[in-house]
């Protein structure tokens, strides 16, 4: 007999390349040309606003609307914005957050396809809308609600009298911007909430906490990164907000009380002028859009860095 003196197995050679096939490629390629498309947008929208802004930075004060340059006329633009976009989200997020978990984890399963069902109808009817409702209805109905903050609190400059006779102030413009915004938070809570694992809520109530504690310890931190999310697209939906707001504010100038008549957001106001403006009007308003567009820039910054941070630290881990 002869003995082999051959390995019973072969060495392990060089791994073999998986075969890519023609239509994954081309799936790849197709989405990171989709990611450079968008770069490129964006940067084609940058500068265009860049080169029209640099006129109205660069004109005489006395060109640009109120005789004292252009700063002095946009930074009471930027606090409207940034003060209906506040008032909306103080509102807005407690209730959706409520929303949310009521349909989630409360509500029979009939009636929560019901109110979901409501929930995204109110995220598709048009902003027009809902600055015609805010006129014909929510500025009369509000305005003694204002009268009674003006005379109550208004020794606090957000709320110093006189209330508008009108009730079309920046607080009923916030009440309509969280009404808008409201389905939309609602909707992403709901769908983040929905994804929580089954195994962490029943470990929860398996060692006796109740349905609020399980929410509190298991549904809540799961979904945090999403909740912040949700808030965050509701708040550049505020911010960019363009007819309703337009339609609801009355703009009288520059006050600090959100009970009054006066104020006005970027989105409004280049909407409300812009078909009039031309020469240094137009690059007045361009140069106050690429103020907005900075800001709506820098808030979706903070949020996916804000998002990013809760990862790491969330009950999703």
């Amino acid at each position: 007999m002869t003995t082999s003196t051959e390995p019973a197995t072969k060495p392990p050679g060089r791994p073999r390349r998986a075969k890519v096939r023609p239509g994954d490629r081309n799936f790849s390629w197709a989405t990171r040309a989709a990611g450079v498309l968008i770069l490129i947008v964006l940067a084609g929208v940058a500068a265009f606003l860049v080169r029209e802004a640099i006129p109205a930075f660069r004109a005489d004060p006395a060109e640009i609307d109120g005789g004292e340059g252009f700063f002095a006329y946009v930074w009471p633009l930027v606090f409207g914005t940034l003060v209906a976009a506040f008032i909306a989200l103080i509102i807005a997020t407690p209730l959706a957050l409520g929303i949310a978990l009521f349909i989630s984890h409360y509500a029979p399963r009939r009636m929560a396809q019901g109110l979901g069902y409501v929930v995204d109808l109110l995220a598709a009817i048009p902003s027009v809308v809902y600055g015609l409702w805010g006129i014909q209805w929510l500025a009369p109905n509000v305005r003694g609600t204002w009268e009674w903050l003006a005379d109550n609190l208004g020794f606090i400059p957000l709320f110093a009298g006189p209330a508008s006779a009108t009730g079309r102030t920046m607080m009923t413009a916030g009440v309509v911007l969280a009404v808008m915004i409201l389905p939309i938070i609602t909707a992403i809570a709901r769908e983040v909430f929905l994804q929580t694992p089954t195994l962490h809520q029943e470990a929860a109530l398996a060692l006796g906490a109740t349905r609020w504690e399980m929410i509190r310890m298991a549904v809540l931190p799961f979904g945090r990164p999403g909740l912040i999310s949700g808030v965050m697209l509701g708040l550049g939906r505020a911010l960019g907000e363009t007819m309703a707001v337009a339609m609801v504010l009355s703009t009288g100038g520059f006050t600090w009380s959100m009970v009054s008549s006066g104020n006005n957001t970027i989105a409004a106001e280049i909407a409300l002028d812009f078909p009039e403006s031309a020469g240094i009007e137009t690059n007045t308003l361009i140069a106050a859009g690429l103020v907005l567009f900075v800001i709506t820039l820098a808030v979706n910054m903070l949020a996916r860095w804000i998002v990013a941070r809760r990862e790491a630290f969330s009950g999703a881990n």
